[in-house]
C-alpha cells in the first residue's frame, strides 16, 4: 500500500513519546449519563509511530453481511487481545497511563487494543456504538488514540438527535465514558475532501468490543 501523509506542523518530537495526560483534557458532559474527554496531541512523534504501525501490523480486510448481502469493511482492521504484544511499546505505556489514569473512575484496567486503518477519505464507519459485551447493559469506557491525518469523530444520541465532533489525527486522544456506549452512537463519517491515512487504536476493557 502506498500512502501519502501530511504530518502535523506542531508535532516536533523525533520519536513517539506521551505528553501529560491531564494537560489539556477537557472533558465534555452529554445527556444520559454519558461524557466524552478529549486531549488534543497526547502522543508526540505520532507520524513516526503511524509510519511503523503502517508497516509492521499485519492489516487485513473484512467482510459483513448488511441489508441481506455481505459487503466490504470500509477499512482495515487487527485486534490485540488480551495479554498480546502491542506493536509498539508506546502503545503498551498507553495503555498503562490510561488504567491508571481511569481505573478509579473506571474500576479495572483497558486490556485490549482494536486498530482501524482508514486509507483515505472513502473510508468509515457507520453510526454504532461498542455495545457487543458488558457495554450493552453496563456503563464503560473506550479510548482512541488517532495517528496520521485528521478526520473527524461523530456523535449523536441514539435514536437520532443534534451532533458533536471531535478532529482526531495527530497523537490525539478522546474517551467515551459513563453511559456513552448505550446511549450515543459515534461514526467516522466519509469525506470528499483530499485527506490522507489515519489509524486509530481502541483501548477496551475486558469484555467490551
Amino acid at each position: 500500500m502506498s500512502m501519502a501523509l501530511q504530518g502535523s506542523l506542531l508535532d516536533v518530537a523525533d520519536h513517539p513519546e506521551l505528553r501529560t495526560l491531564t494537560t489539556g483534557l477537557q472533558r465534555t458532559v452529554l445527556t444520559r449519563g454519558a461524557w466524552v474527554d478529549y486531549r488534543p496531541g497526547w502522543l508526540g512523534g505520532a507520524e513516526e509511530l503511524f509510519d511503523q504501525l503502517h508497516r509492521v501490523v499485519p492489516w487485513h480486510a473484512e467482510r459483513r453481511e448488511m441489508y441481506e448481502r455481505m459487503v466490504d469493511v470500509p477499512r482495515l482492521l487487527k485486534f490485540y487481545g488480551e495479554g498480546e504484544t502491542l506493536p509498539h511499546p508506546v502503545l503498551a505505556e498507553a495503555r498503562d497511563q490510561l488504567s491508571r489514569h481511569y481505573g478509579p473512575e473506571l474500576g479495572e484496567p483497558f486490556v485490549t487494543a482494536g486498530m482501524c486503518l482508514y486509507r483515505d477519505g472513502r473510508d468509515s464507519v457507520a453510526w454504532h456504538g461498542d455495545r457487543i459485551g458488558r457495554a450493552k447493559n453496563l456503563d464503560t469506557m473506550v479510548a482512541i488514540l488517532s495517528v496520521g491525518s485528521a478526520r473527524s469523530l461523530m456523535l449523536r444520541p441514539r435514536g437520532g438527535g443534534e451532533s458533536i465532533g471531535f478532529s482526531l489525527g495527530h497523537g490525539d486522544l478522546v474517551v467515551m465514558g459513563g453511559s456513552c456506549q448505550r446511549t450515543w452512537d459515534h461514526c467516522i463519517p466519509k469525506t470528499a475532501k483530499a485527506v490522507g491515512p489515519r489509524i486509530s487504536i481502541q483501548f477496551r476493557p475486558r469484555g467490551v468490543r
